[in-house]
């Protein structure tokens, strides 16, 4: 079988990764990712030309297209390659719009009662957002409609000091179309622990993963400016230190009544569903949808499938998906990005990796954002490098195994070392004790 993954970061390599011994495996990427060049025939070229995408599938006699990124379903690359033949995990255009427009997702919520939702509201004229929050007595958290790569939401309290803030900010989101659209959300603000389960769905059918936790600070301790993930975390048996079982229930749950809303609304589902939780006092809140994988959290969790990942992919599209077993083993993701990161002078740098000593160890690279030129070295650009993941039978093991492979790596570069930790990992349970009282 002939399998194309479109992509160009670690959240690609690591699917290429988990299909590679079992198909005919081709990509598609914009930059050179040493990690999956070694492991396709690959086709250099920008992702969001679909119809480009469309032709190069074609043209090799793809079986079976996976999307990484959301920027080509927002333009409705599954579309065009299901119109020329071609079966795809990834949502098209329609049931993407789970997370291309937030107000789709919302308002979904809303019409089929599904529980987990927050006060929320979309707007698109500044006097009503200065009203809205003249009037709203709670701290709020203000996102573009669209897609801004996960750093374009800033929360009074952390980045905003007050809602004069909040309403500058609106009005800049709304006057630069940010994502895309000339409208902002503002939602209530969620006190407790993020959480996130990512699932396989067929349309009808949902086989959730192991619940993982991201980390988006930029800096050690959970401060600074939002990134698009610093790394994260799973534990060998699903959950996670703070997560029951019974809360995870609770989340799938909001997720198979979504899959089924879509459905209605839109079209079936096909792909991964990416779940953001905040687990509350009052149980689980879905923050956001994502209409795929998740990165860093793709890096936890393929790893450990014992479910080949091609047969996953062919019930999707065969619309016969069951469950997905996972190997019961921790996992730590450590993203090493450059330093100063997000707002880097050291871009366009050359990088050392030596993957032999960090395979030796017991731990696994992927490779991000970064360029492998003619000369055979490794660039970086000014967004994350590469994710290092260890995995082990706790999360204390994983952890050790992932910071030790980190010392492998050489450059203008930095990593957040408290990512996995005990200390930090115990934070999130007195959180959490706290909350409940």
């Amino acid at each position: 079988m002939k399998v194309l993954v479109v992509g160009t970061g670690a959240r690609e390599n690591a699917i290429c990764e988990a299909l590679k011994d079992d198909c005919e495996l081709y990509s598609y990427m914009s930059n050179k990712n040493p990690g999956i060049a070694k492991i396709t025939s690959f086709k250099q070229g920008n992702e969001g030309e679909i119809e480009k995408v469309a032709d190069y599938a074609v043209e090799k006699g793809i079986d079976i297209a996976v999307i990484g990124p959301e920027a080509p379903l927002g333009k409705g690359i599954v579309d065009e390659l299901e119109k020329n033949g071609i079966k795809c995990v990834g949502p098209n255009i329609e049931a993407a719009k789970i997370e291309t427009d937030k107000s789709f997702m919302r308002n979904l919520f809303e019409k089929y009662e599904i529980p987990g939702s927050l006060i929320y509201k979309v707007f698109d004229n500044y006097a009503d957002i200065e009203a809205f929050l003249d009037d709203f007595d709670r701290d709020s958290v203000i996102k573009p409609v669209g897609l801004t790569g996960g750093k374009g939401v800033k929360i009074v309290g952390e980045h905003l000091k007050d809602n004069q803030e909040a309403k500058e900010y609106a009005k800049k989101v709304m006057d630069t179309k940010m994502g895309g659209f000339p409208q902002v959300i503002i939602e209530e603000r969620l006190i407790g622990e993020e959480f996130t389960i990512q699932a396989f769905s067929d349309g009808e059918h949902l086989a959730p993963m192991p619940a993982a936790q991201d980390h988006p600070y930029a800096f050690e301790g959970g401060i600074g400016p939002i990134t698009g993930g610093m790394g994260s975390y799973s534990d060998k048996n699903g959950l996670l230190p703070f997560l029951s079982e019974e809360n995870y229930q609770k989340a799938v749950k909001i997720m198979e009544e979504t899959i089924s809303a879509i459905a209605k609304e839109a079209k079936p589902y096909k792909g991964i569903l990416y779940g953001q939780f905040m687990l509350t006092s009052d149980g689980p809140r879905l923050i956001e949808y994502n209409a795929r994988f998740g990165d860093p959290e793709a890096m936890n969790v393929l790893p450990l499938m014992k479910t080949p990942m091609i047969e996953v992919c062919q019930s999707i599209v065969d619309g016969t998906l069951d469950s997905v077993e996972f190997e019961p083993k921790a996992s730590v993701c450590k993203y090493i990005v450059p330093d100063g990161y997000p707002e880097t002078k050291y871009a366009n740098e050359p990088i050392d990796v030596d993957e032999e000593k960090i395979n030796s160890i017991g731990a696994k690279v992927f490779y991000a954002a970064v360029n492998q030129k003619e000369d055979g070295k490794i660039y970086t650009s000014s967004s994350r490098a590469l994710g290092i993941v260890g995995i082990g039978d706790s999360i204390k093991e994983s952890e050790s195994i992932a910071e030790e492979a980190c010392k492998y790596v050489n450059g203008n570069l930095y990593h957040r070392r408290d990512i996995g930790t005990d200390e930090l990992i115990q934070k999130r349970i007195e959180h959490m004790k706290e909350i409940n009282g």
